[in-house]
C-alpha cells in the first residue's frame, strides 16, 4: 500500500464525511416519510403499505383444477413481466377463490383502474383467416367504424376451420426492434413464437394466405380485432415477427394484448379495490429500530474487538447503509417484510469482508512487518476469499434473479445489491479511509492491535463426534415430520401461502384501524380457529375486513360468525367465506426448487474450477446442504410457518453458508502450497491450522450477523420472528458447519481419494523435483 500525501488524505477525509452527512440526510428523509413515490418513501409490499387486488372470474362453465393452475401461473408471469418495469414489483401473489375466481395483490400502488388498463381484461385470443374455404370473407373492414370486424361468430368460425389457433398455443410475445431490410432502418416488430401444434396449424395457414396474394390473418382479443398483418411468407418454424407498428409502444401494446390472451381461461373482472397494510405501521417502525439498535452494537463490537480498524470499518458500514436505502428508493424497488429482514441481515453479513482484511492485518503485524506495509499485504492477501465468497453469491442471485418468481425474484434482487455494496464499500471505502488515515499521523501500531500466535485446535480429531451431533440433529427433523404426518398433521407447518385456506369477509359497522384490527379482532378469530398464523386485509376507505386463515369446515366457520356477531354486533349475512389455493402456486414453488438446485450447481462449479478441487467444491455443497435440512428441523421441531419467508430464510442460509466455507478453503489453499510432504499427518495438521487462523474471523462475523438478527427477535412483530428465529440458527449453523463439518469432509476425500491435479498441481508447479512425496517414504503422491 502507497503513502498517500497528507493533503489527499485530508481531502478524502473532507469529502467521505460530506458524502456521509449529506446521504444521511438524504436516506433519513427516505426513512421518516410516510407517503408515497414522490415523498421520498420506499416503495413498500401489500403487508407493510396495501395495494391493488383484483377478482376474476371464469367465463363459462366451471373449470378444471389443472386449468386454473395455469392460468393462475401464467397470470403470475404476465404480471411480472408486464407490470413488473412500470410498478417495480416482484412481490405479487395470483391465487385462487373458491371453484371459479382468482385474485390478483399487487402491491405499491394505489390506483386500480390504472392497474387494470395496463394488465387488460384477460379475454379470449384468436388468429382467423381471412376467408374460408369457399372463399367468403371471415373478416371485413368497416369503413364507417374505422376497424375491421367479424362476419360471423367465434362459434361458427371454429366449425368451417377459420380459427387457426388460438392464445394458448402461444409460448411467447416481444416487443423489439428489428431492421427493415428495404430502408436498413430499426423498426418497431413483436416477435411470436408458437408451441408445435400451433407451429403446424401456422404453417398450413400461413402457405394457403401468402399463396393468395400476400392476404392477411386476424389477430382477435377481447371482441375486437388487434391487429390484422399481411402474410409475406410460409412460415413454418413457429416463429414469426410482425411488423408495421407506428412506434414502439404500439408493438408493446400488442405482444401485451397476445401474452394475456395465452391464458387457459376467458376471465372478467368482478371487483377491484384498494386494500391497506397487512401489518400497519408498527412493524415497518420496529423494523427500523432493530436495525438501527442492531447497528450500533455492530459497531461497539467492531470497535472493541478491532480498535481503530473497526471504527473505520464502521464508518463503511454506514455509507454502506444509506446506499441500500438510496438504491432502494432511486430504483423503486418493492420492499416486503422479509425483504427488510434480509436487509437487516446483510448489514449484519457486510463486516465480513472488513473482518477478513483486519484479520489479515494482525497476522502481519505480528510477522513484524510495518504499519503500512502491513495494510498493503492485509488487503493483497484477502482479496481471494472476499472474490470468491461473493461472487459464489452473486451466482445465486444471478440464477435465484433469472429462474425465481414472486419472493424468491426478490430476494435475489436485494441480495445481489447488498453483495456489490458490500464488496464496495470493504474493497475500496475502507481502503481509501485507511490510507487517509494513515496519511493524516493516525499510525500508532497499538491502536491497530496485532494478531495472537494462534493455537492449533484439533478440529479435525473430533470429526466423528460433529457427524454424529449433525446426523441426530436432522434425524430429529425426519423423525418430527414423520410423527407430524402420523398424527394427521402436515410434515411442515405450512402457512396460507402454501397450503390454502379460507378467507372470511366481514363488513363491520365501523372502520377499524390496522392496528385495531391487530390488538381487537385477530385475538377472537385466533381463539376460534386455534389458528395464530392469521393474515387481515382491510379494504380503503371503508368497513370491510378481509380475515385469512387456514382452511375452516361447516361447523368451524358458523363458531367464527357467531364470535363475531357476539364480540363485534356483526351481523351474519354481512360475514362471507371462500376457500383460497395457497398463494405461492405449486408451479411458482417448484420453479424456486430448480432455481435453487441450478443455482447450488454453478456455484459448486465455480468453487471447483476456481479452487481446481472437486473435493473442496463437493465439502462446500454437503456442508450447505447440511446447514438447510437442520434449519428445516427447527421448521419441524417448533412448528414454526412456512410461508414466503421460509424461502427467504433458506435462500439466506445457502449464502452464508458458502461464503463462510469459502474463506476457510482460502486458507487452506494458501497454507497447501507450503507443504513439503503430503500424508496424512501434514494434512491433519493443514486443515487444523486452517480452520485455527480463521476461527477468529467466522466468530466475529456470526456474532456481528446475529446482533442484528437477535434485534428482530426482540423487537419485531410476530411475523417478524417467525422469520428471524430460525435464520439465526441459520447462521448459527453455518458457521458450526464451516468450522466442523466442510473442512473435515474435504480431508476425509482427500485422505481416502488422494487422485491427481487441484490443489496438488498447484504444489508440484511451485515446488522443486527434489521435494516431490512418493508413496515409498510415506506420503501421498504430489
Amino acid at each position: 500500500m502507497k503513502r498517500m500525501k497528507k493533503r489527499t488524505g485530508v481531502i478524502v477525509l473532507v469529502v467521505f464525511l460530506a458524502v456521509l452527512v449529506a446521504l444521511g440526510y438524504y436516506s433519513l428523509s427516505i426513512l421518516k416519510s410516510t407517503g408515497m413515490g414522490k415523498d421520498r418513501n420506499l416503495k413498500l409490499g401489500l403487508d407493510l403499505a396495501g395495494g391493488v387486488s383484483i377478482t376474476y372470474e371464469v367465463v363459462g362453465e366451471t373449470p378444471s383444477a389443472e386449468d386454473m393452475k395455469d392460468t393462475i401461473y401464467k397470470l403470475q408471469k404476465r404480471i411480472e413481466s408486464d407490470l413488473g418495469e412500470d410498478t417495480k414489483t416482484t412481490e405479487a401473489s395470483v391465487y385462487q377463490v373458491g371453484d371459479n375466481r382468482i385474485t390478483v395483490e399487487i402491491p405499491g400502488v394505489s390506483d386500480a383502474n390504472a392497474i387494470l388498463e395496463e394488465l387488460g381484461t384477460p379475454g379470449k385470443l384468436y388468429f382467423i383467416k381471412h376467408k374460408d374455404s369457399d372463399g367468403n370473407e371471415n373478416y371485413s373492414y368497416d369503413s364507417s367504424k374505422g376497424e375491421y370486424v367479424l362476419n360471423k361468430t367465434i362459434d361458427e368460425l371454429q366449425e368451417n376451420g377459420g380459427i387457426v389457433l388460438d392464445g394458448s398455443e402461444v409460448k411467447s410475445a416481444t416487443a423489439t426492434y428489428e431492421q427493415d431490410q428495404t430502408t436498413k432502418a430499426s423498426e418497431p416488430v413483436v416477435q411470436i413464437s408458437l408451441n408445435d401444434e400451433g407451429t403446424t396449424a401456422f404453417a398450413d395457414a400461413t402457405a394457403e394466405a401468402y399463396a393468395d396474394s400476400n392476404d392477411t390473418i386476424g389477430i382477435y382479443y377481447d371482441d375486437r380485432f388487434v391487429s390484422v398483418p399481411a402474410v409475406q411468407a410460409s412460415i413454418t418454424d413457429g416463429n414469426a415477427v410482425i411488423n408495421g407498428m407506428s412506434d414502439f409502444s404500439e408493438a408493446e401494446n400488442l405482444a401485451s394484448y397476445i401474452r394475456i390472451g395465452g391464458l387457459n381461461l376467458e376471465l372478467k373482472e368482478l371487483q377491484s379495490e384498494v386494500v391497506g397494510a397487512q401489518l400497519g405501521s408498527n412493524a415497518l417502525s420496529t423494523s427500523y429500530m432493530a436495525a438501527g439498535i442492531g447497528l450500533l452494537l455492530v459497531f461497539v463490537f467492531m470497535i472493541i474487538v478491532y480498535q481503530f480498524p473497526g471504527f473505520i470499518a464502521s464508518l463503511a458500514l454506514i455509507l454502506y447503509t444509506e446506499l441500500i436505502v438510496s438504491i432502494l428508493y432511486l430504483f423503486d424497488i418493492t420492499l416486503t417484510l422479509p425483504g427488510i429482514a434480509g436487509i437487516i441481515l446483510s448489514i449484519g453479513m457486510a463486516v465480513d469482508a472488513n473482518v477478513i482484511i483486519f484479520s489479515r492485518i494482525r497476522e502481519e503485524l505480528r510477522d513484524g512487518k510495518s504499519l503500512l506495509s502491513a495494510c498493503g499485504s492485509g488487503f493483497h492477501r484477502a482479496m481471494s476469499a472476499i472474490i470468491d465468497g461473493n461472487v459464489t453469491t452473486l451466482i445465486a442471485a444471478a440464477v435465484l434473479g433469472i429462474m425465481g418468481t414472486g419472493t424468491v425474484k426478490g430476494f435475489a434482487i436485494t441480495l445481489a445489491l447488498g453483495v456489490v455494496l458490500s464488496m464496495f464499500t470493504a474493497l475500496i471505502i475502507t481502503r481509501l479511509l485507511m490510507q487517509s488515515f494513515l496519511s493524516v499521523g493516525v499510525d500508532n501500531v497499538k491502536i491497530y492491535g496485532k494478531a495472537r500466535p494462534e493455537k492449533r485446535l484439533e478440529f479435525i480429531n473430533k470429526r466423528f463426534l460433529f457427524f454424529f451431533i449433525s446426523i441426530a440433529l436432522i434425524a430429529c427433523g425426519i423423525i418430527a415430520m414423520i410423527a407430524n404426518s402420523a398424527m394427521g398433521k402436515k410434515a411442515l407447518n405450512y402457512s396460507l401461502e402454501f397450503s390454502g385456506g379460507t378467507a372470511t369477509t366481514v363488513n363491520f359497522d365501523k372502520e377499524y384501524t390496522i392496528e385495531e384490527i391487530e390488538s381487537d379482532i385477530v385475538p377472537v378469530v385466533a381463539k376460534v380457529t386455534g389458528d395464530n398464523d392469521i393474515q387481515t386485509q382491510k379494504v380503503n376507505n371503508g368497513n370491510s375486513v378481509i380475515i385469512k386463515t387456514r382452511t375452516l369446515n361447516l361447523t368451524e366457520r358458523e363458531s367464527l360468525n357467531k364470535a363475531l356477531e357476539d364480540n363485534f354486533g356483526v351481523k351474519e349475512d354481512a360475514i362471507s367465506s371462500e376457500n383460497i389455493s395457497s398463494t405461492i402456486s405449486g408451479e411458482m414453488r417448484s420453479t424456486s426448487v430448480r432455481a435453487v438446485i441450478v443455482a447450488v450447481i454453478f456455484m459448486l462449479l465455480y468453487i471447483w474450477v476456481r479452487f481446481r478441487d472437486f473435493r473442496l467444491a463437493s465439502s462446500a455443497i454437503i456442508a450447505l446442504g447440511h446447514d438447510v435440512l437442520v434449519t428445516l428441523t427447527m421448521y419441524a421441531l417448533f412448528r414454526l410457518s412456512v410461508g414466503s419467508a421460509f424461502i427467504a430464510c433458506i435462500l439466506t442460509v445457502i449464502g452464508y453458508s458458502v461464503n463462510d466455507t469459502i474463506v476457510i478453503f482460502d486458507r487452506l489453499r494458501e497454507n497447501y502450497r507450503s507443504l513439503r510432504v503430503v500424508n496424512k499427518d501434514t494434512l491433519k495438521d493443514l486443515a487444523n491450522d486452517s480452520i485455527s487462523q480463521t476461527l477468529s474471523r467466522s466468530l466475529s462475523t456470526s456474532i456481528t450477523t446475529a446482533l442484528t438478527i437477535t434485534m428482530l427477535l426482540i423487537l419485531g412483530v410476530s411475523s417478524v420472528k417467525e422469520f428471524a428465529f430460525p435464520l439465526l440458527v441459520g447462521v448459527a449453523c453455518g458457521t458450526y458447519s464451516s468450522i466442523c463439518i466442510a473442512t473435515e469432509l474435504w480431508y476425509i476425500m482427500k485422505v481416502h481419494f488422494p487422485g491427481k491435479g487441484g490443489l496438488d498441481k498447484q504444489v508440484a508447479q511451485k515446488k522443486k523435483p527434489a521435494a516431490k512425496a512418493t508413496k515409498e517414504n510415506g506420503g501421498l503422491v504430489v
